[in-house]
């Protein structure tokens, strides 16, 4: 009797920490390779952004991103001239916020080739459309007080 309660309390306990269905889903999309088609911004106007501590948003259109979403880590690379080419490594954590839409935010951080990261510094980015082909990004900050938001679509290869 004894051992039927303790497989019921231990397989409940591990049935409350697994991973929800939404985000299950949302890992088989990500997974895999994307292309970082354009960034816009919520406000009109001409901005110098520099995205992720990494290069401006003419160096981040086009750039391609690849998820590998069993350990959470993935890459991306810039490829235009006149930006510092090349691949660039990072972690991410998932944390689901709304279960109804299943969006949720990214936590983004940089890292070098073996995935070890020298700032331990990452970036809050709420994932705000996912579906097979296409995806978006959103990154709020604050200019003068107000509310600007940096928008970033992503289409799948």
């Amino acid at each position: 009797m004894k051992k039927i309660v303790l497989f019921i309390i231990f397989g409940s306990l591990l049935f409350s920490c697994s991973t929800s269905k939404t985000i299950i889903k949302s890992k088989k999309i990500i997974k895999g390779d994307w292309i970082l088609n354009n960034i816009s911004y919520s406000e009109i106007g001409t901005y110098k952004v520099t995205l992720l501590n990494d290069v401006s948003k003419e160096c981040f259109e086009g750039s391609t991103w690849h998820f590998i979403t069993n350990n959470y880590t993935g890459n991306y690379t810039i490829n235009k001239e006149n930006c510092a080419i090349g691949n660039r490594y990072f972690r991410f954590a998932i944390q689901e916020i709304d279960k109804d839409t299943g969006l949720y935010d990214f936590m983004l951080k940089p890292t070098n080739e073996k995935y070890k990261s020298e700032s331990n510094r990452g970036f809050r980015l709420k994932l705000s459309q996912l579906s097979d082909v296409s995806m978006q990004w959103q990154q709020s900050l604050n200019i003068d007080g107000k509310p600007f938001i940096i928008n970033m679509n992503f289409s799948k290869k």
